[in-house]
């Protein structure tokens, strides 16, 4: 499969589509520079230099572009690239595209262009991993942790877990399959192996919550009766009049989210339907107050606001008593109204400005709080489920080690624990899983 795969040449737009000052078209595979001959005004190009000239069509120019040739293995996809770089208009670049697919080339698929560099051990499935993440980073915390599992880090804690593993198989293996030479191990010695492997497993994945978190962004959530300012509150995080503000009764109906970065942090703010008695409520209203309660249940922080001037009636107590177990920050609005004061609460106006800038402070400190200031291991879902997968088993071995059971059947859960692991990096990968990885990145990359 791999090598069918690799065989044919492929191309695509590697720079988003639309009118900008520079566009880059990326060729890569055995003809690159065979395509390149055709549609370049230089020839024979040579690695490592920088080439200037004209793109044409039957002697016909096309555009004025910058030519960077590359020779494997030393590219991106350790194959023949050719990346031309060319005016930034969508009629141009799709026509060099279109040139390069007449020439020899294959429109690539979605990631292809990093799944040839994984296939020819360029990366490990996990530095590739790490490219997504990249693209996808919505704060600077999340691109410099994803920088780091391109350069290796977690790659590299992963091959020496791999390779504590494969040892202890080989020595219990060797044992089984040449008992006149090899002396079984203690089984000490392979409890105090196995117990060091799983200490380690369970250090990256301590980290679990704050990548996801770092991948999803932090959740929050204003929720409140109608009328209390959750909206003008939302307008006000976000610098922008995003949210309809007015004196009537259920004007947000559904949910309206925008993401900010707070702290180096990406977070989802949403505001939801105020909430309020299904009596006084339209169908319309009604279904934007079950999406609300259900936002509520899945926020990470939630901005509880109440009026000030109202007092803290039944209703706020009921939606109060739906969140109080979660993060929450309680927030008394329309303070410019009354004399009233609440200590438990951040009491505010949205006309005045009074204590908004303490607000902000309030929420960076909760989300600094959630401990995402230090994370060594930066992992996705489907490590951290092979991950998992690789600690059962070893507990399964270590149980069955402590039982004292012949090392024979201790080997089998090890061999499951080898397997899970060699999944991360992708020593051990079925072509299912590898084609749902690269299906989630772009065309181009």
């Amino acid at each position: 499969m791999i090598k069918g795969f690799i065989e044919d040449t492929i191309s695509a737009i590697a720079t988003p589509i639309g009118n900008g000052g520079v566009s880059i078209v990326r060729i890569s595979g055995s003809k690159a520079f065979e395509i390149s001959d055709k549609i370049f005004s230089h020839k024979n190009l040579t690695s490592g230099k920088i080439y200037h000239g004209w793109i044409t069509e039957e002697d016909k120019k096309i555009d004025e572009v910058i030519v960077l040739p590359f020779k494997n293995p030393n590219s991106y996809t350790g194959e023949d690239v050719i990346e031309i770089q060319c005016h930034g208009g969508i009629y141009i670049t799709n026509k060099i595209l279109d040139l390069t697919v007449k020439n020899g080339a294959r429109l690539a698929e979605k990631g292809e262009f990093t799944k040839r560099a994984f296939l020819n051990g360029k990366m490990d499935l996990s530095q590739a991993e790490s490219v997504l993440d990249l693209i996808e980073a919505r704060s600077e915390k999340f691109a410099l942790e994803g920088a780091k599992n391109l350069s290796g880090k977690l790659s590299c804690e992963i091959k020496e877990i791999r390779r504590q593993i494969m040892d202890l198989l080989s020595r219990i293996v060797a044992a089984i399959d040449f008992p006149e030479d090899v002396i079984e191990p203690e089984y000490s010695f392979i409890e105090q192996t196995i117990e060091t492997i799983i200490e380690k497993i369970n250090y990256i994945l301590s980290f679990s919550r704050c990548s996801n978190i770092f991948r999803q962004g932090i959740k929050i959530v204003l929720a409140g009766r109608p009328n209390v300012g959750k909206s003008s509150l939302f307008n006000e995080l976000l610098h922008n009049e995003r949210a309809i503000v007015t004196d009537i009764a259920g004007t947000t109906r559904d949910i309206i989210q925008e993401t900010i970065d707070i702290e180096g942090v990406a977070a989802t703010i949403t505001d939801t339907a105020g909430i309020r008695d299904s009596e006084n409520v339209n169908k319309v209203e009604a279904i934007g107050i079950d999406f609300s309660k259900k936002y509520m249940h899945e926020a990470d922080i939630i901005l509880f606001l109440y009026d000030l001037k109202s007092g803290f009636n039944n209703e706020d107590k009921e939606i109060f008593d739906f969140i109080k177990d979660k993060t929450y920050i309680k927030i008394a609005t329309k303070s410019d109204l009354t004399d009233k004061t609440d200590e438990s609460s951040i009491c505010i106006s949205l006309k005045t400005g009074q204590n908004i800038d303490k607000l902000k402070s309030e929420i960076k400190k909760v989300i600094q709080s959630q401990n995402l200031t230090e994370v060594e291991f930066v992992t996705n879902k489907r490590q951290q489920k092979c991950l998992e997968q690789t600690k059962e088993a070893l507990i399964n071995a270590l149980i069955a080690t402590q039982n004292k059971e012949i090392q024979d059947l201790i080997s089998i859960d090890i061999k499951s624990a080898l397997m899970y692991i060699s999944e991360v990096s992708g020593e051990v990968i079925t072509d299912d899983i590898l084609n749902n990885i690269f299906d989630n990145f772009c065309i181009g990359k």
